[in-house]
């Protein structure tokens, strides 16, 4: 082909008309990757899969209930609920603190291992058969929720290694396990605060009756930060805000209604 025939062509994304029409237009299908996390510990495990309510005892959520739950507010958060972004706020705060604590505390217990007397070589416990839990999440939320998981596993295995070679007074690390445990639930638990109401930052602005409804719903997590409001202040890991058209809007609100009321 000359390039005159060639300059003439018009092709997808405006490609440049010297190459055939199958590279512009096929697209790439979309992008699958597998990760997994590998548990060692029954402390670990249990934060896993979480607990169930029943008469005596609390709902205790775990990572996969907080997945699914993660994956409804960074939804609606994208459609401009300030409350979404608010809590996407709050569970990231609470994921980063809780793992620079329980990874303090595991440095912290590794120098007594390493000290413990010269000539001693003290390795961290593993176990034989350890439970490799695929992850699928919607977003990033789940797997961070995943890695601190993983660094409670560690914890666990490193105060069980410190206890069991007379570094570590039985008292006081199941102590420490039980605190850093209610650090991992505390985070997770953050995501059952949200609830879904189709609200958007226009209408807390505006004060409309969607507003009012919200304020209600929300009240236990207290009064909504201006900063958030303003989207001056949101998680550094959030999605785009952007406003949908009223046909998919109906879309994705029934969708995230359906998901809230079918994963319960």
């Amino acid at each position: 082909m000359s390039e005159t025939e060639s300059g003439k062509r018009e092709l997808p994304d405006n490609a440049d008309p010297v190459v055939d029409y199958t590279t512009a237009a096929a697209r790439p299908g979309t992008l699958r990757g597998d990760a997994s996390l590998d548990i060692q510990t029954r402390q670990a495990q249990r934060l896993v899969y979480g607990r169930r309510k029943t008469e005596d005892k609390e709902h205790i959520i775990g990572l996969v209930r907080f997945g699914m739950n993660m994956k409804r507010i960074w939804t609606s958060a994208g459609r401009d609920d300030p409350y979404a972004d608010w809590t996407l706020l709050l569970v990231e705060d609470a994921l980063n603190k809780a793992r620079e604590k329980i990874n303090a505390l595991r440095q912290e217990t590794e120098t007594l291992l390493t000290s413990a007397a010269a000539g001693i070589q003290i390795d961290v416990a593993h176990s034989l058969e350890p439970v490799r839990i695929p992850l699928q999440f919607a977003n990033a939320y789940g797997y961070m929720g995943a890695y601190l998981i993983a660094d409670y596993d560690q914890l666990v295995r490193t105060i069980l290694t410190a206890r069991h070679v007379g570094l570590a007074p039985r008292d006081k690390s199941t102590k420490a396990l039980h605190d850093s445990a209610k650090l991992v639930r505390h985070a997770f638990a953050l995501s059952a605060r949200w609830k879904f109401t189709l609200v958007t930052r226009s209408d807390v602005i505006n004060t409309t009756p969607m507003a009012q409804k919200a304020n209600d719903a929300m009240s236990m997590m207290g009064e909504l930060p201006q900063v958030v409001i303003e989207g001056a202040q949101r998680a550094q890991v959030a999605p785009e805000i952007s406003t949908p058209t009223s046909s998919n809007a109906e879309e994705i609100d029934e969708e995230v209604a359906n998901s809230s009321v079918e994963e319960k």
